[in-house]
Protein backbone atom coordinates (compact mmCIF):
# COMPACT_ATOMS: atom_id res chain seq x y z
CA UNK A 1 0.00 0.00 0.00
CA UNK A 2 1.08 3.27 -0.69
CA UNK A 3 1.55 5.61 2.40
CA UNK A 4 0.43 9.22 2.70
CA UNK A 5 1.01 11.65 5.35
CA UNK A 6 -1.88 14.22 5.37
CA UNK A 7 -0.20 17.67 6.92
CA UNK A 8 -4.10 19.71 7.20
CA UNK A 9 -4.08 23.25 7.35
CA UNK A 10 -4.59 26.56 6.37
CA UNK A 11 -1.95 27.21 4.68
CA UNK A 12 -2.99 30.78 4.77
CA UNK A 13 -0.19 31.17 2.85
CA UNK A 14 2.23 28.11 2.91
CA UNK A 15 6.16 29.08 4.15
CA UNK A 16 9.33 26.92 4.06
CA UNK A 17 8.26 25.78 7.16
CA UNK A 18 5.69 24.08 6.00
CA UNK A 19 7.35 22.76 2.54
CA UNK A 20 10.56 21.11 4.93
CA UNK A 21 8.46 19.53 7.16
CA UNK A 22 6.31 18.06 4.07
CA UNK A 23 9.41 16.71 2.74
CA UNK A 24 11.57 15.30 5.84
CA UNK A 25 8.13 13.24 6.80
CA UNK A 26 9.17 11.54 3.05
CA UNK A 27 12.92 11.58 3.47
CA UNK A 28 13.13 9.83 6.68
CA UNK A 29 10.82 7.29 5.12
CA UNK A 30 7.78 8.06 7.67
CA UNK A 31 5.30 8.04 4.26
CA UNK A 32 5.78 7.80 0.49
CA UNK A 33 3.66 11.12 0.12
CA UNK A 34 2.76 14.42 1.83
CA UNK A 35 0.05 15.84 0.74
CA UNK A 36 -0.79 19.38 2.31
CA UNK A 37 -4.60 19.49 2.60
CA UNK A 38 -5.89 23.11 2.36
CA UNK A 39 -8.55 23.41 5.12
CA UNK A 40 -11.46 25.51 3.87
CA UNK A 41 -12.28 25.84 7.60
CA UNK A 42 -10.86 24.87 10.50
CA UNK A 43 -13.55 24.13 13.40
CA UNK A 44 -11.17 25.47 15.68
CA UNK A 45 -9.40 28.45 14.12
CA UNK A 46 -12.36 31.92 13.28
CA UNK A 47 -13.16 31.30 9.84
CA UNK A 48 -12.82 35.63 9.62
CA UNK A 49 -8.84 35.29 9.79
CA UNK A 50 -8.76 32.96 6.11
CA UNK A 51 -8.04 34.23 3.02
CA UNK A 52 -10.37 32.48 0.57
CA UNK A 53 -9.36 28.72 0.11
CA UNK A 54 -9.20 29.05 -3.85
CA UNK A 55 -6.39 31.39 -3.36
CA UNK A 56 -4.97 29.29 -0.61
CA UNK A 57 -5.29 26.30 -2.54
CA UNK A 58 -3.50 28.56 -5.58
CA UNK A 59 -0.77 29.41 -3.37
CA UNK A 60 -0.09 25.35 -2.08
CA UNK A 61 -0.19 24.53 -5.21
CA UNK A 62 2.84 26.82 -6.57
CA UNK A 63 4.56 26.21 -3.31
CA UNK A 64 4.72 22.04 -3.72
CA UNK A 65 4.97 22.43 -7.45
CA UNK A 66 9.11 21.78 -7.76
CA UNK A 67 8.69 19.13 -4.62
CA UNK A 68 9.32 15.66 -4.87
CA UNK A 69 6.99 13.16 -2.97
CA UNK A 70 4.59 16.65 -1.59
CA UNK A 71 1.84 17.97 -3.16
CA UNK A 72 -0.89 20.17 -2.29
CA UNK A 73 -4.79 18.95 -1.99
CA UNK A 74 -8.10 20.71 -1.97
CA UNK A 75 -10.34 17.16 -1.10
CA UNK A 76 -11.53 18.66 1.81
CA UNK A 77 -12.98 21.37 -0.38
CA UNK A 78 -15.98 19.00 -1.39
CA UNK A 79 -16.88 17.74 1.60
CA UNK A 80 -19.58 19.28 4.40
CA UNK A 81 -17.91 22.43 6.38
CA UNK A 82 -16.39 22.77 8.66
CA UNK A 83 -13.95 20.38 7.90
CA UNK A 84 -13.41 17.58 10.39
CA UNK A 85 -10.23 15.83 10.26
CA UNK A 86 -12.11 12.00 10.47
CA UNK A 87 -14.81 12.76 7.96
CA UNK A 88 -11.78 13.46 5.79
CA UNK A 89 -10.21 10.27 6.71
CA UNK A 90 -13.32 8.25 5.91
CA UNK A 91 -13.79 9.99 2.48
CA UNK A 92 -10.03 9.62 1.56
CA UNK A 93 -10.18 5.61 2.09
CA UNK A 94 -13.11 5.45 -0.12
CA UNK A 95 -11.30 7.20 -2.85
CA UNK A 96 -7.99 5.76 -2.24
CA UNK A 97 -8.73 1.53 -0.55
CA UNK A 98 -5.06 1.10 -1.83
CA UNK A 99 -3.47 3.84 0.28
CA UNK A 100 -2.31 3.53 3.88
CA UNK A 101 -2.99 7.15 5.48
CA UNK A 102 -1.21 9.30 7.97
CA UNK A 103 -1.90 12.74 10.08
CA UNK A 104 0.91 14.68 10.23
CA UNK A 105 0.00 17.22 12.94
CA UNK A 106 2.00 19.88 15.09
CA UNK A 107 2.56 19.73 18.98
CA UNK A 108 -0.15 22.53 19.57
CA UNK A 109 -3.04 20.55 17.23
CA UNK A 110 -1.18 17.68 19.88
CA UNK A 111 -2.17 19.33 22.77
CA UNK A 112 -5.95 19.50 22.28
CA UNK A 113 -6.67 16.34 20.05
CA UNK A 114 -8.77 15.45 22.86
CA UNK A 115 -11.00 18.39 21.28
CA UNK A 116 -11.35 17.11 17.92
CA UNK A 117 -14.17 15.51 16.55
CA UNK A 118 -13.83 11.34 17.06
CA UNK A 119 -10.32 11.66 17.96
CA UNK A 120 -10.24 7.79 19.86
CA UNK A 121 -11.18 6.75 16.07
CA UNK A 122 -8.67 8.88 14.42
CA UNK A 123 -6.43 7.06 17.27
CA UNK A 124 -7.24 4.14 16.53
CA UNK A 125 -7.39 3.90 13.09
CA UNK A 126 -4.42 6.07 11.85
CA UNK A 127 -0.80 6.47 11.91
CA UNK A 128 -0.17 10.59 13.74
CA UNK A 129 3.49 12.10 13.29
CA UNK A 130 3.44 14.96 15.73
CA UNK A 131 6.20 18.07 14.66
CA UNK A 132 7.31 20.15 17.87
CA UNK A 133 5.77 23.93 17.54
CA UNK A 134 7.62 26.30 19.76
CA UNK A 135 5.68 27.06 23.82
CA UNK A 136 4.25 23.11 23.36
CA UNK A 137 6.36 20.42 24.66
CA UNK A 138 5.99 16.71 24.09
CA UNK A 139 7.38 13.77 25.85
CA UNK A 140 7.72 10.90 23.70
CA UNK A 141 8.18 7.97 26.04
CA UNK A 142 4.51 8.47 26.76
CA UNK A 143 2.78 8.94 23.59
CA UNK A 144 0.25 6.37 22.61
CA UNK A 145 0.84 3.58 20.11
CA UNK A 146 0.93 4.24 16.64
CA UNK A 147 2.20 8.15 17.19
CA UNK A 148 5.27 9.24 16.77
CA UNK A 149 7.67 12.66 17.67
CA UNK A 150 9.43 13.85 14.73
CA UNK A 151 12.11 15.91 15.50
CA UNK A 152 13.21 17.88 12.74
CA UNK A 153 16.56 18.46 11.43
CA UNK A 154 15.37 22.27 11.19
CA UNK A 155 12.44 24.19 12.73
CA UNK A 156 11.48 27.63 10.91
CA UNK A 157 11.28 29.98 13.61
CA UNK A 158 7.94 31.79 12.31
CA UNK A 159 4.42 30.76 11.05
CA UNK A 160 1.86 31.92 8.55
CA UNK A 161 0.90 34.33 11.08
CA UNK A 162 4.23 36.22 11.23
CA UNK A 163 3.91 36.07 7.41
CA UNK A 164 1.11 37.77 7.46
CA UNK A 165 1.89 40.86 9.73
CA UNK A 166 5.34 41.34 8.18
CA UNK A 167 3.81 41.63 4.80
CA UNK A 168 1.36 43.92 5.67
CA UNK A 169 4.01 45.84 7.41
CA UNK A 170 5.94 45.88 3.87
CA UNK A 171 8.59 43.52 5.54
CA UNK A 172 11.02 41.57 3.54
CA UNK A 173 9.38 37.79 3.58
CA UNK A 174 11.34 36.34 0.85
CA UNK A 175 13.34 34.13 3.62
CA UNK A 176 9.85 32.25 4.80
CA UNK A 177 7.92 32.02 1.13
CA UNK A 178 8.88 29.87 -1.73
CA UNK A 179 9.60 32.59 -4.57
CA UNK A 180 6.27 31.69 -6.54
CA UNK A 181 4.29 32.18 -3.87
CA UNK A 182 5.51 35.62 -2.68
CA UNK A 183 5.45 36.44 -6.48
CA UNK A 184 1.65 35.74 -6.50
CA UNK A 185 0.48 37.06 -3.31
CA UNK A 186 2.28 40.87 -4.39
CA UNK A 187 0.69 40.82 -7.84
CA UNK A 188 -2.81 40.23 -6.00
CA UNK A 189 -2.43 42.45 -3.37
CA UNK A 190 -2.82 39.69 -1.03
CA UNK A 191 -2.26 40.55 3.13
CA UNK A 192 -1.92 43.99 2.78
CA UNK A 193 0.92 44.27 -0.23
Amino acid sequence: MKRVALFGGSFNPIHLGHLALAREVVERGLADETWLMVSPHNPLKPAAELLDETLRFEMARMGTADQPGVKASNFEFSLPRPSYTWRTLEALRSHHPDTQFALLVGADNWSCFDRWAHYEEILQNTPIIIYPREGYFVEADKLPAGVTLLNPERLYPFSSTDIRRALHEGADVSRMLPPAVEAYIRRRGLYGT
